[in-house]
């Protein structure tokens, strides 16, 4: 089952995902070169990088990470944040939904027609 070992191959070397995440290479290109070539490393020495690290820690901050930032990189972009500067900034946007609702309100108001109230069914004309 040639396919079955390609996807060992493909567990084993997980730098080729990068290639075909960015439209480099394709699934199907691949397994061509896994069914002609084997596992020979002078075919695949430009698509699996050895020096690359491969260990427990980098998988889990990259599973752990969102759009490919780390965990730290996360909390670190969050100390950085000007709280003062979005606390007034809050502020400026509540004004400014105050000041749509208010002229809206107003609106509303002048435009007012009096409610339409049905006459009793039971009711003749004025009766």
């Amino acid at each position: 089952m040639k396919k079955e070992e390609f996807k060992e191959f493909v567990k084993k070397n997980p730098s080729l995902i990068k290639y075909v995440k960015s439209n480099d290479m394709t699934w199907q290109k691949f397994y061509e070169m896994y069914d002609l070539y084997g596992e020979d490393e002078n075919v695949w020495k430009d698509y699996i990088n050895k020096n690359e690290p491969q260990n427990n820690n980098e998988k889990n901050a990259v599973k752990a990470g969102v759009a490919g930032l780390t965990l730290s990189e996360v909390v670190n972009w969050f100390k950085n944040v000007d709280l003062d500067g979005l606390k007034e900034g809050i502020g400026n946007v509540q004004r400014v939904l105050g000041v749509v609702q208010d002229f809206s309100k107003k609106d509303g108001n002048s435009s007012e027609k009096p409610t339409y109230k049905p006459r009793p069914l039971y009711k003749h004309f004025e009766d």
